[in-house]
């Protein structure tokens, strides 16, 4: 394409460029009206890449870089639009700037070419890298720099989506550059190929031993970024190339202990990060830090202080009553109900508690010095406590508050790994924290808090702290709750929340007290501390159950908590921790919580049907709707759920008279899977409380449910069966017209054992043993597909009425196909054995079947299948059914 710019239209946009540096804010409306406009024309980016490098030397740098960072905006909204022609003559174009005198110009170039990149398939600008290559090797500096900039910003976005064969040809020329006499061309190089290694370690294999070469011998160099990038390299090659660095590590890590004390604090957070990347090796950080720990450990604890630039260090220490900013609040994600047997289990096992050393903040080498002290000490344990605890008993008497901060946020960081070293001493360190709770300084009231709750487990289990020490902590840490600082009211009801787990029961004596001031949290606490609140109330009611149903306490409790359900709008996001809290107590609270299940009901349909309305509206026109919040319909769901478990009785009239149902079928074709998955859990739910109302859609909730039985996909997968075992036993023999399309799928999850999780399992084959005693007909033909596994599951399960409806279907099937039972009938009578107390018609129903096969198989083979069993089993079988 060439492009011959019209004169008039050339000088328009100049002139536009000039005026948008204006301060007056009416020429700037003025500008923004005509930027949106002429956004609008194809041609506008190619008289913007003409100013930027067609005019040098004709217009201002400023206004040329301004008409550059104007095209990355409209490469990012337009750039699929643009025809062909274009696309050429604007990658052409830009690159022709590229060793521009005005490094303004240089970066700007290096912006549009990863923009362009990330708008496009690789396949697009093919000969991107080559060109950049190409540019390398010219003997211009700004040529060199140009390039390296714009690989460097390239790598940073997309080295992810390049293949190797485009990597390594460049590996070579940018590892030349490590040498350069021009520093910022060193740091570009090496920060260009550490943005590979991040996400691809193959590029730099073939070279390896010449990248070692070229980075060590930058160990003196004295260039901070230089530096910076080293220890970042040093970092990455531990996880890429770790067998190639063992013969190094010593020094290495001398080097890494250095910059890690580095005044430049980027640097010393650079290589900070190498401690926790080692430690990921226990057997290699056991053999090659143990030798450097003299050295390191100071290094770590010194670290750990505040920095003089914190901005924690300027914040106001009496700031209880200034409201949040909308930016300091962390988003939240709601984890869907998952149904497993007795009860209800997080859709994820993963522990979520990040013990934050101070409940929020960027990273910073503070941060990092305490994590790599937290994972050292699991390492090293008591050889990390002999070293640390001289320094630390200073450390924590020191009179510089600052100094006695970090000695607390070490004790706290080494709870984990040197729980059985620390222990000796708590008796004196408890106290002293208890005292530090009375800190003038909110930083070390806050810091103690933390500390406190990572010895929680111990002071609870342990008789002798649970009488000399519990009542102080709780106390405290109640009363720290409404300090006059919002870090300290964070720190100490997040510390209180892990005290509760820790506790459970054993707070019921307190429970008075307890609420007395998570109430008085209510009136004090902004935005951010509230969802803390939420989240420590809701823990309570988990960890005390039915005790929090007193009259007393619901009348302490409820009406805040219903005064914020009210003042609360629908959009609210507050909403979203306020339905989890209401969600445990609900379970706790049982009955008591009947004055208050209308709203509550009503809220939730009214919350998941605007949902699914914007949701319908959003399909319709995505571009002028915004999606829902699928948190709003999760957390709505789930809470109608845990109203169905705890008050059954109460669900039908309310059901009858809502929407639910049928708001209930859209969810179940909702894209999201959590949103399927809570769907599924209140399907289960509310077929136990109100069967009649879900019955009436059962074909099409079966469909659904049906749709839903993948196992890759756990949690939904789970829901899904247990939905369907509660379902058929609903239904009776109405599911045999539905058991054809989920036999197969049935049989396939359960026959999935590897790396499958437990409850799926469980109620899997629950769910076939249900379906057995109604549909027998249909599924004994197949009963040796899943006898076996159904057997491995289900004698794992205590004995409770779930297991015994499966077991009576499965004997069903057993009497309708012996036959089919024959090869794994040892199983059979292991799974029989599993039972503890089997009711009398079980056990009827068991021997009936032993009986069957020893007529079956005459007593000559019966006696040698007795004898072959292992003892105990034997024995349990001839107590209970005289085998």
């Amino acid at each position: 394409m060439t492009f011959q710019p019209d004169q008039h239209e050339l000088q328009q946009v100049i002139q536009l460029l000039r005026h948008a540096h204006s301060m007056d804010r009416e020429v700037q409306r003025t500008v923004q009206v005509q930027l949106v406009q002429l956004n609008e024309h194809q041609q506008f980016c190619c008289y913007l890449v003409f100013i930027l490098s067609e005019m040098k030397g004709q217009i201002d740098s400023t206004s040329r870089s301004l008409a550059g960072l104007l095209l990355k905006n409209n490469i990012r909204a337009k750039w699929n639009k643009y025809p062909q022609d274009v696309k050429f003559f604007v990658r052409t174009t830009c690159l022709k700037s590229i060793g521009d005198a005005e490094p303004l110009i240089r970066a700007t170039v290096g912006i549009i070419v990863t923009t362009i990149v990330m708008e496009e398939n690789m396949c697009d600008w093919p000969d991107l890298l080559d060109t950049l290559a190409t540019v390398l090797m010219q003997p211009d500096e700004l040529m060199q720099e140009g390039a390296l900039g714009a690989l460097q910003k390239v790598f940073e976005d997309s080295a992810d989506r390049y293949e190797c064969e485009f990597l390594r040809p460049i590996m070579p020329k940018l590892l030349i550059f490590y040498e350069h006499h021009n520093a910022k061309m060193r740091a570009l190089a090496m920060n260009s190929v550490n943005c590979i290694l991040m996400v691809n370690n193959d590029p730099i294999d073939f070279a390896i031993d010449e990248f070692l070469t070229a980075l060590f011998a930058r160990h003196n160099d004295n260039d901070e970024e230089v530096q910076k990038q080293l220890c970042r390299s040093l970092t990455l090659l531990l996880d890429t190339h770790i067998e190639k660095m063992m013969p190094h590590l010593p020094n290495v890590i001398e080097y890494i202990i250095k910059k890690t004390q580095d005044h430049n604090e980027s640097i010393a957070l650079e290589a900070c990060e190498f401690w926790l990347s080692i430690a990921e090796n226990n057997e290699i950080c056991r053999t090659m830090v143990l030798p450097h720990l003299d050295k390191l450990i100071p290094v770590l604890l010194g670290s750990m202080r505040y920095s003089e630039t914190d901005p924690a260090l300027k914040a106001n220490e009496e700031d209880s009553s200034v409201p949040d900013r909308e930016e300091d609040i962390k988003p939240r994600f709601h984890k869907s109900k998952q149904h497993g047997l007795g009860g209800i289990m997080d859709s994820d096992d993963e522990d979520e508690d990040d013990d934050d050393d101070d409940g929020g903040g960027d990273w910073n080498i503070r941060r990092c010095a305490a994590a790599s002290l937290d994972v050292l000490a699991s390492i090293f344990g008591k050889d990390l406590l002999d070293k640390l605890f001289p320094l630390l008993k200073d450390t924590l008497m020191n009179d510089n508050w600052l100094v006695k901060e970090s000695g607390i946020l070490a004790l706290g960081a080494i709870a984990e790994g040197c729980m059985d070293g620390v222990v000796p001493h708590l008796g004196e360190l408890i106290p002293f924290m208890l005292a530090m709770m009375f800190d003038k300084k909110p930083l070390v009231r806050s810091i103690t808090c933390w500390t406190l709750s990572r010895y929680s487990s111990h002071i609870v289990s342990d008789e002798n702290f649970r009488q000399n020490f519990f009542k102080d902590v709780l106390a405290n840490l109640l009363r720290c709750s409404l300090d006059s600082n919002k870090k300290v009211q964070e720190a100490a009801c997040s510390a209180f929340a892990t005290l509760e787990e820790e506790a459970g029961e054993q707070l019921i004596p307190f429970l008075g007290e307890i609420l007395e001031q998570l109430v008085k949290a209510f009136q004090c606490y902004q935005a951010k501390n509230l969802l803390i609140l939420y989240d420590a109330i809701g823990t309570l009611a988990n960890s005390v159950g039915e005790a929090l149903s007193h009259p007393h306490y619901v009348q302490m409790l409820m009406p805040p908590l219903m005064e914020k359900w009210e003042r609360l709008n629908d959009e609210d996001k507050e909403l979203f921790p306020l339905l989890e809290c209401i969600s445990a107590i609900v379970s706790a609270m049982g009955q008591s919580f009947i004055p208050y299940i209308q709203p509550v009901f009503t809220r939730c349909c009214n919350l998941i049907e605007k949902c699914v309305q914007q949701n319908q509206q959003h399909l319709m026109s995505p571009e002028t709707v915004e999606a829902p919040e699928t948190d709003f319909i999760i957390v709505a769901l789930d809470l109608l759920s845990g109203l169905a478990e705890s008050l059954p009785d109460h669900m039908p009239p309310l059901v009858t008279n809502s929407k639910l149902i049928e708001l209930m079928l859209f969810c179940s074709m909702d894209v999201t899977t959590d949103v399927r998955q809570s769907c599924f859990a209140l399907l289960g739910d509310l077929t136990k409380a109100c069967p009649e109302r879900v019955l009436i859609q059962s074909s099409n909730f079966i469909f659904f449910l049906a749709q839903n039985l993948d196992p890759t996909k756990i949690s939904v997968c789970n829901n899904a069966i247990w939905a369907l075992g509660e379902l058929s036993l609903k239904m009776g023999p109405a599911m045999k017209q539905f058991v054809g399309p989920i036999t197969e799928p049935l049989i396939a999850v359960i026959n999935t054992q590897q790396n499958m999780q437990r409850t799926l399992l469980e109620n899997t084959a629950i769910t076939i043993g249900r379906l057995g005693q109604f549909c027998g007909e249909e599924l004994a033909p197949h009963i040796s597909r899943f006898i076996r596994p159904c057997c491995y599951s289900l004698r794992n399960i205590k004995d409770n009425t779930e297991k015994e409806s499966a077991f009576i279907g499965l004997c069903n099937m057993i009497n309708m196909n012996p036959v089919g039972v024959l090869n794994d009938f040892i199983f059979w009578c292991d799974a029989i054995a599993s039972w503890t107390t089997p009711t009398e018609n079980l056990r009827a129903l068991f021997a009936g079947i032993l009986q069957s096969f020893k007529l079956q198989v005459g007593d000559y083979n019966w006696n040698a299948f007795i004898a072959q069993l292992p003892p105990p089993l034997r024995e349990r079988l001839t107590a209970f059914y005289e085998i």
